[in-house]
């Protein structure tokens, strides 16, 4: 497979030898007589993402404390956010994984792609340095974190929707989540009661993504 397509999006230079150990999963590599895979990078990617991050949050955000910022980071770097940009890149598309992870949508598992572009991030750390890092932090993710209300209320929708009732004198959301299907096959369906009124529901393969699915319907009904 060539790379270059990759390249010309992220706009910078990697060395393709740490190119291909960022895209390669635990998955494939195990299938592949256990050659390395991307996890060490990943580990590298974290932290300098991390600290690109929070020094643009920090400078953009002169006035909010401590608890604030550290909410926004946190959002900032999760695996939700993290996906988003990675389908962003077409990272999906150049993913090395094993065949039970393709077979079973792995190319479009939001974990596997965050895990996959902070790897990559660490890659290019390791190949051109701080800056080349930086570049696809600056490309593809701090766009994302720009609006820290919105980012916020798609990373901790259930807490954004508690401020919001709170500070208009609304009652305490509660979630009514119920189920079906076997164990290993559950859908999760949640409803949001404010005052006695359901106002909003959502599904999901969980049901803590039910409830965020839930709460994220339950701010844009309540904002109109």
């Amino acid at each position: 497979m060539t790379y270059a397509s990759l390249i010309k999006t992220l706009g910078i230079s990697i060395d393709s030898a740490q190119l291909e150990l960022a895209l390669s999963h635990s998955s494939f590599a195990y299938e592949n007589g256990k050659k390395p895979d991307n996890e060490r990078l990943e580990f590298l990617g974290d932290s300098v993402l991390g600290f690109v991050v929070t020094g643009h949050i920090y400078l953009a955000n002169p006035t909010l404390d401590e608890g604030s910022l550290s909410r926004i980071r946190n959002a900032a770097v999760s695996a939700k956010t993290l996906a988003i940009a990675a389908v962003n890149i077409g990272l999906g598309e150049y993913l090395l994984l094993g065949k039970g992870e393709l077979a079973s949508g792995g190319k479009d598992k939001p974990n596997i792609l965050a895990d996959s572009l902070e790897a990559l991030i660490g890659a290019a750390y390791i190949s051109s340095g701080l800056e080349a890092a930086k570049t696809i932090i600056d490309k593809f993710v701090i766009p994302l974190i720009d609006s820290a209300d919105e980012l916020l209320e798609t990373s901790e929708p259930r807490t954004v929707l508690l401020e919001l009732l709170k500070s208009t004198n609304r009652g305490d959301a509660v979630f009514e989540v119920t189920h079906e299907g076997p164990d290993h096959d559950r859908t999760f369906f949640a409803a949001v009661v404010v005052d006695s009124e359901t106002i909003a529901s959502g599904t999901g393969r969980s049901r803590k993504a039910a409830e965020a699915e839930a709460a994220i319907a339950a701010l844009k009904a309540l904002r109109g």
